[in-house]
């Protein structure tokens, strides 16, 4: 009943740009916080960023400094810029999100998670 859909990842340069979305669809009443997570070959899961829906936010030890989380309310879609991108960045980025319903449709609060997005990073 909630879908969560990331776009944005690819093939890129050591020290370059990108910039991950994603959009949250369905029968949704708000979205309470949203985070990107990535997976590397043969590592674990690991938390990058988060942020609720007022603005706080959270991030990896790694990743500060480079990455930027934002979310978009009035869109359902957060954000992942990544500046300084490195070759220890390389992974598949998956977005989850703690949604609440609708209220008719859906009751209650769910924690969809995206398909992620493959984020290559040359050297």
């Amino acid at each position: 009943q909630v879908q969560l859909v990331e776009s944005g990842g690819g093939l890129v340069q050591a020290g370059g740009s990108l910039r991950l979305s994603c959009t949250a669809s369905g029968s949704i009443g708000g979205i309470n916080n949203m985070a990107w997570y990535r997976q590397a070959p043969g590592k674990q899961r690991e938390l990058v960023a988060s942020i609720t829906s007022r603005g706080s936010t959270n991030y990896a030890d790694s990743v500060k400094g480079r990455f930027t989380i934002s979310l978009d309310n009035a869109k359902n879609t957060a954000y992942l810029q990544m500046n300084t991108l490195k070759p220890e960045d390389t992974a598949v980025y998956y977005c989850n999100g703690e949604i609440r319903g609708d209220g008719r449709r859906l009751v209650g609060v769910v924690y969809p998670r995206g398909q992620g997005t493959q984020v290559i990073v040359s050297s």
